[in-house]
């Protein structure tokens, strides 16, 4: 029997984040374009600047429940016939809140773009915020409140964040409000929030897919290139103050049989010279399941299903003054609270004892680097990495450099950047889990005072 020869694998091709066009509207919405041959499915992402430090203090929360009611009317549509428009276009939608301002992001066949930009436009240009649907998005999201406080890790997330920052600090409180500052929340005030923080002049379009056949600069100018709004000028952002003095917080949940980890500090944002280091660092840390901490206290202790550490961008200003948060997260059994807290700040000491080794640094940078053409595969993921471009003020050609760096990075830099990132001395921990049970035992390790919240 003949068999054919094994085939060969092709010459790899070179790979660089996909470089968007500039350009802006008339009516000075900013837009970014980036054709991709093949991607059918087209992206959009729109960048509204109404951060949560906008918000009144006594209505926070209102600019997510103004995001959910975009598409809840317009002028031209209810909410029910907005929602079958989507339809018809075969798009998806979707809109959230968070510190840098609102985000809307769409996807939808490049043969129907034009339809849904039409439809994007009618909810930015004129959202009709009716007072039944802005009530019924309210009581939704007051019954959501329980679940995320019923949720460990949500529950520690919001710990941790009053924690870290002052009580006058936005950011020491939930990104989408509370119970005493939803229940304000009406029609009247939604629109007065838009209105004062939505208009094209201060946003941003991101648009990524396949132009082919699509005159992409008729469909926009016909679309929200005929949203109008007054001029602004950007809104500063204040400065970020946070105590990361090393210290225990539990969250008394009687009778878990489980205690969630949350052990976290504030850094510096993607401004910084260091990021790169500091990613690839943190990576090695804790950022798969071959790193240090799932080697240590989940392969050779059996403590846990999985920890990870990384690095999130919280909030960011042009002149660099944003910050991360830099956290540890994870979960182990109620009785190995203590020796699980113990393993993980050796592994914390060792590594600022003797550092990264170089088939740890070169195993992260493959797994970052390498992957990068697939994690990029769709239009969505390009689309969104350039949104969050805009909104952390970030050049175009951010994403691809951060690769060059990464690979330069060397051993000795990525470990200075990851001990830095993680002092074993300056870590706010959150515990969610039973008090009576894992106090005592964190409290011999000497990692900080211990206070017990009782959760309510």
């Amino acid at each position: 029997m003949d068999f054919h020869p094994q085939p060969g694998g092709g010459r790899p091709r070179p790979w660089a984040f996909p470089a968007p066009e500039r350009g802006e509207l008339p009516n000075g919405l900013t837009v970014l374009r980036c054709h991709r041959p093949g991607q059918k499915v087209v992206a959009v992402e729109v960048s509204l600047p109404a951060p949560l430090d906008a918000e009144p203090r006594d209505r926070e929360g209102i600019a997510a429940i103004m995001a959910r009611a975009l598409s809840e009317g317009t002028d031209k549509h209810s909410a029910e016939e907005f929602a079958a428009e989507l339809e018809r276009c075969g798009a998806t939608w979707d809109a959230h809140a968070d510190h840098p301002g609102v985000r809307v992001s769409l996807e939808v066949p490049a043969s129907r773009l034009t339809r849904a930009l039409g439809l994007l436009a009618d909810a930015l240009r004129a959202p009709a915020f009716p007072a039944g649907e802005v009530e019924r998005l309210v009581r939704n999201r007051l019954d959501e409140i329980p679940h995320e406080l019923a949720n460990p890790a949500r529950r520690a997330a919001i710990a941790l964040s009053k924690e870290l920052f002052p009580e006058g600090s936005r950011l020491s409180r939930p990104r989408q409000g509370s119970q005493e500052t939803i229940e304000g929340i009406d029609a009247a005030a939604v629109r007065a929030f838009y209105e004062a923080h939505v208009r094209p002049s201060t946003a941003t379009a991101v648009v990524v897919g396949d132009f082919t056949g699509v005159d992409l600069d008729a469909a926009l100018a016909d679309t929200v290139g005929a949203w109008t709004g007054t001029a602004a000028e950007p809104r500063p952002m204040p400065p970020v103050t946070a105590d990361d003095t090393g210290r225990v917080v539990i969250v008394d949940r009687p009778g878990a049989v489980q205690t969630q980890l949350l052990i976290g500090r504030t850094g510096p944002d993607r401004h910084d010279s260091v990021w790169p280091a500091q990613v690839l660092g943190t990576y090695c840390l804790g950022g798969t399941l071959t790193s240090r901490l799932d080697r240590v206290l989940r392969e050779e202790k059996g403590y846990t299903y999985g920890v990870r550490a990384f690095a999130q961008v919280l909030c960011s200003a042009p002149g660099g003054t944003g910050a991360s948060l830099l956290a540890v997260s994870g979960s182990v059994a109620t009785d190995v609270t203590g020796p699980a807290l113990a393993d993980l700040w050796q592994v914390l000491r060792t590594l600022a004892e003797e550092g990264l080794t170089d088939e740890e640094r070169d195993t992260a940078v493959q797994n970052l680097v390498g992957v990068a053409p697939l994690r990029y595969e769709t239009a969505a993921a390009v689309a969104g990495t350039l949104a969050d471009q805009v909104e952390q003020h970030l050049p175009d050609d951010y994403q691809a450099r951060l690769y060059a760096r990464l690979a330069e990075t060397g051993t000795v830099e990525a470990t200075a950047a990851v001990v830095a990132a993680f002092p074993a001395d300056r870590l706010v921990t959150v515990l969610v889990g039973d008090a009576a049970q894992i106090a005592g035992p964190v409290r011999e390790l000497g990692i900080g005072e211990v206070t017990v919240v009782t959760d309510q």
